[in-house]
Order: C-alpha cells, then sequence, then structure tokens
C-alpha cells in the first residue's frame, strides 16, 4: 500500500545531523509504549478514530441527504472551515477537482469549497451560479462556527432575493451535533433543512467521518476504498509494534526532536493531487501539538514546483527541519514529445515523459537533502487512489497523536484558539473584551 524509508534519517547515511543510533532506539522504546497505550484505549473502545474506522457506515442517513443535495442540482457548495473542509478537499482532490483542466464526471454538479471567509470571493461565487440549481452542505460541528454561519445566512439571503425563499429548504443540507442548543440545528429545524448527525470526532480528525466521506461520496468516490486502507494502517501498527511505517516515522521525527531540536515538519508531495492533503496536514499537526509551549511548525509543499521556491532553503537554510517526502510511481506517465523536436540542444530529452523527468526530480530531492546532513523521511506509493489515499490520512493522524503522547500535550483540543473566538464573537455584537 504504502512504503515508509526512514534509513536516511539515521547517522549512518547522513552523518553528524543524523539521529544516533542510541537515540533511535531510545526513541523507539518510547514510542512503542506509546502504541500500547493507544492500543489499550483502542481494546476498550475509548479511541473515537478507531472506533470511526471500524463500524459500518450509516450509508441510508448518507445517500438520503446526499441525494437531496445532488437532485437537479448545477452546483454544490461546501460550506465549512478547518477540519469542516480540509479534509473533504484532500479527498475531492483525488478526483482532480481545483487543479488546472477539470471537469466534474458527466451528471455531477461543479463542487465549491470557499473556506476562507472573504466577501468578495464569496459574492463573486454566487454570481457565477445558477441559484435556481445551487444546493449548500452546511458543515460544523459545534453549530456556533461564525463563518460558516454568516455564509449560510448570506447564501440563503440569495436564494431568498432571487425568488427562491418557499423552496429554501430544497437548497440546503446540514452535517452538525446533536446537542439541542447549537444554533445550525436550530435553523436546520426551522426551515427544514434534512440534517445529519455529526459523528463525535473532533474536525481534524475527521476526515474520514461523514465530515469528508459525504462529499466524497457525492463525488463518486470510493468510500470503502479509503476506509479500508485506513484499517490497514491502523492494524499494521497494532500488528507490527516495532517495525511499523507508523511507528518508525514517530520514532524517527520525536529522535530527532528531542537529541537535534528539530522545530519544523516539511511536507512536500509529488503528486499535484495532494496539495489539499498539504493544507489539512498543516492543520493536523499545528493544532494538535501546538500546545504548553511546545510544538512543531508544520510546512506544507508540492514537488517539484516548491523546489524551485523552497529547496535553497531547505539545502542550505538552519538545519532545523524534518522533511517528509511523498513520492509515487511515475516513470512513463505522459507521452514523450515528437522526435524531430528533440534534436541539438534538446536531446537529453528525446523519448523521455513528463513521469520520466519528475521521476529523476523526486529522486534526485532525496539524495540532495540527504547527501546534505537534511534528515528525511520517503513515504512512497506505487499509486494514488482511495486506499492509499486512506493510508496516508490515517498514516499522519495516528503519527499525530503518538507524537502528542510523547510530549504530554492532548492532541485533541485547541484551547488557545477558543480565545480569540469569544473575543471575535465580542467585536461582532459590538463589546469591547477585556485585556
Amino acid at each position: 500500500m504504502y512504503v515508509c524509508d526512514i534509513n536516511r534519517s539515521l547517522a549512518s547515511s547522513i552523518g553528524a545531523a543524523g539521529l544516533s543510533d542510541r537515540g533511535f532506539q531510545d526513541a523507539l522504546n518510547r514510542t512503542q509504549g506509546a502504541v500500547t497505550r493507544l492500543q489499550e484505549k483502542h481494546l476498550a473502545e475509548n479511541f473515537p478514530l478507531g472506533r470511526l474506522i471500524q463500524a459500518p457506515v450509516p450509508w441510508a442517513e448518507m445517500q438520503d441527504l446526499g441525494n437531496h443535495l445532488l437532485k437537479d442540482t448545477s452546483d454544490l457548495i461546501v460550506l465549512g472551515i478547518g477540519g469542516s473542509s480540509l479534509g473533504g478537499q484532500a479527498l475531492a482532490q483525488l478526483t482532480g477537482w481545483g487543479l488546472p483542466g477539470h471537469r466534474p464526471t458527466a451528471g455531477r454538479p461543479n463542487f465549491h469549497f470557499p473556506e476562507n471567509l472573504d466577501a468578495l470571493t464569496f459574492e463573486r461565487l454566487l454570481d457565477t451560479c445558477d441559484l435556481r440549481s445551487t444546493r449548500f452542505l452546511v458543515i460544523s460541528k459545534s453549530g456556533g462556527t461564525a463563518e460558516t454561519l454568516s455564509q449560510m445566512l448570506r447564501a440563503m439571503s440569495a436564494i431568498d432575493a432571487a425568488g427562491g425563499g418557499r423552496y429554501m429548504k430544497y437548497h440546503f443540507g446540514v452535517l452538525t451535533g446533536p446537542e439541542e442548543d447549537n444554533p445550525l440545528r436550530k435553523m436546520a429545524q426551522a426551515q427544514g433543512f434534512p440534517c445529519l448527525t455529526h459523528q463525535p470526532i473532533g474536525g481534524r480528525f475527521a476526515a474520514l467521518s461523514h465530515t469528508g466521506l459525504l462529499p466524497a461520496m457525492m463525488m463518486g468516490l470510493d468510500i470503502e476504498g479509503l476506509r479500508q486502507g485506513a484499517r490497514a494502517t491502523l492494524a499494521t501498527l497494532f500488528d507490527d509494534l516495532a517495525t511499523s511505517p507508523v511507528t518508525r516515522a514517530v520514532a524517527v521525527s520525536f529522535g530527532l526532536l528531542q537529541e537535534k531540536n528539530i522545530s519544523q515538519l516539511a511536507l512536500t508531495s509529488y503528486d499535484d493531487r495532494l496539495q489539499r492533503f498539504g493544507l489539512w496536514f498543516r492543520q493536523l499537526v499545528g493544532e494538535s501539538l501546538g500546545k504548553q509551549g511546545k510544538g512543531v511548525t508544520p510546512l506544507a509543499g508540492i514537488g517539484p514546483v516548491d523546489q524551485h521556491s523552497q529547496l535553497q532553503l531547505y539545502l542550505a537554510g538552519a538545519n532545523d527541519k524534518l522533511h517528509t517526502i511523498i513520492t509515487r510511481d511515475v516513470k512513463g506517465e505522459g507521452v514523450a514529445p515528437a522526435p524531430h523536436l528533440t534534436s541539438g540542444s534538446l536531446s537529453a530529452y528525446a523519448g523521455k515523459t513528463i513521469g520520466d523527468l519528475l521521476e529523476a526530480e523526486q529522486r534526485a530531492t532525496i539524495e540532495t537533502l540527504g547527501l546534505n546532513g537534511r534528515p528525511v523521511l520517503n513515504i512512497h506509493i506505487p499509486r494514488l487512489d482511495e486506499e492509499s489515499l486512506g493510508a496516508l490520512l490515517m498514516h499522519f493522524m495516528l503519527k499525530t497523536i503518538l507524537l502528542a503522547d510523547l510530549m504530554g500535550v492532548d492532541p485533541y483540543d485547541q484551547p488557545a484558539v477558543e480565545q480569540g473566538k469569544i473575543r471575535a464573537r465580542a467585536y461582532l455584537a459590538g463589546e469591547h473584551p477585556e485585556a
């Protein structure tokens, strides 16, 4: 499914900048302890992510809401922010969504994820859609996410102004928590919007819950393939305590944090369809581990474009990063140029496809980082499909949870963020919060 090569992070490969054998062994022992603790929680059914991917998918509920939103629909706008959107985007991009040349599959609508709150962008989106055939999926676990509620209210106003007020319930579907005082649920009940209950798992860990799976299902992705990849990754972790890719990646990461003061985790993916995966990774690591004066700064890039913007820094700047490079079997992809175009100074390109060049560049980047004493992990997947993407999502969620255990922080909360939300709500209400 995927291979995580850690050898280049060891001292024998990259000299003094690498993790010593003793440092790695100590980190591996501590990681095994963290895995054992996680397994005990899983067996006690106290590990929500594990329960989520092993429980049956409530197909009937999902399909009812999906059919409601897809009926006679030209554009489907998913309203959510952070964990309520990035997981869905990461899955959606497997179809090519959001990339140059993408067109929706015949019979399916155009999907939009206007995650960031920007009035000009949102108005432009509404102006370009036929509101008579535009539907909205509103996602907020708490039901009180200010940005999402603001977008929803503007969308409802636009539908009403276009003469569709009495048909409002046909334009909206809601995914939110079960609480009675949930503002979004109250609105859904008042308006008659179909409402699906958000599964009990936090946003940035919810990519494989309704949050990500409902949009993915509506885009025609193989939901069971995603879940199978995730389940296989979890099973391998618990079955191969010392040698699973997750265990060894955590051990290297934590060992470097301890021994070399690594302060940044840099992810580079050699596939355009992992762009939004990188943004999901950035939230996952930043919001889960940045607590109590601890944490690491996540960086996300796409190769080879970021070779031209970041690699100089990565190779010759401060050696404070652990690089994870995701590669894929790309050799031979594309079409070789016409022979008469590759004579003379362009002869090196004769018979070579874009995939051949990409294969050379991803290999060269990993090797060059290693030769310059930069710690690097290589995660390799033969192909990017639902199963491998599910495995990647689970790999990084498990790695983050285990690192949090070793660092002594709670990966599931975000107390510092809540302070800013409280102040923003006060300013919106015209109040002046105390310093």
